[in-house]
């Protein structure tokens, strides 16, 4: 096999999103899609270590429905301009019910002493055929959200409810957790080694280079299994 290129790409793999995630779910993982972006000069896509799986099983890819969480002091205002933050939980319902097949509630905003996300949130999600949710805090329910299988990715267990103390001001809007820009529709790729963003316009590119080094890296393991030693098998292949 040559050497994963750095020039132009062949014709994509998939015809649409369903193909594609199909791929990603069966080919792919974060560390071979985070090494092509790499190469490609997009060093700067993974979200925060913290942001893990509630199982280290779970698996997510799909479009970023991105969702902006600001902190309050009160679940009730009465006082002030905004009226969002006069709602219970502002705009996270109206997220919520807004999410679409194969897309990711990702959300951040907020200061992580309190769950962005829950099992009440989780079935809603999988009834609209959403694939997953990160959120850049907390989340809770954890027993209920892995009956359910519900990919889920937080910062880990937490049982402090959101309702005081934090309320979604917009949705479907650009993003940004520690660096990493994410606009809406973005890919988002997640698995135990934590979440990465693929901007829109470079994932045609991303994919179908992580498809040849994912394939080329199963062969390659073969033949060091084999008895090729790993600077010859990196000397021929280029993928170690």
């Amino acid at each position: 096999m040559e050497k994963v290129s750095e020039g132009k790409v062949a014709g994509p793999l998939w015809k649409n999103d369903d193909e594609l995630f199909f791929i990603a779910r069966n080919e792919l993982y974060t560390a071979v899609v985070g090494d092509i972006m790499d190469k490609m000069g997009l060093l700067c896509q993974f979200l925060p270590p913290e942001i893990q799986p509630l199982h280290t099983d779970m698996f997510v890819v799909g479009r970023a429905m991105t969702v902006l969480e600001a902190d309050v002091f009160t679940e009730h205002a009465e006082e002030g301009q905004n009226p969002i933050l006069k709602k219970p939980f502002g705009l996270m319902l109206e997220a919520l019910d807004d999410l679409k097949n194969n897309e990711v509630y990702i959300c951040t905003g907020a200061s992580p002493s309190y769950a962005l996300w829950g099992e009440l949130m989780s079935t809603r999600a999988m009834k609209l055929g959403a694939a997953g949710a990160v959120v850049d805090g907390y989340s809770r329910d954890t027993k209920g959200i892995l009956q359910l299988d519900f990919p889920t990715f937080s910062y880990g267990r937490y049982a402090q409810d959101q309702a005081p103390r934090g309320k979604v001001i917009d949705f479907r809007v650009p993003l940004e957790i520690r660096g990493v820009r994410i606009m809406p529709g973005d890919i988002v790729l997640g698995d135990m080694d934590g979440v990465c963003i693929i901007p829109r316009a470079a994932e045609k590119e991303v994919f179908t280079r992580a498809v040849e080094k994912a394939r080329g890296e199963k062969m390659v393991q073969q033949k060091i299994l084999e008895g090729m030693s790993a600077g010859d098998a990196f000397e021929k292949y280029g993928i170690m």
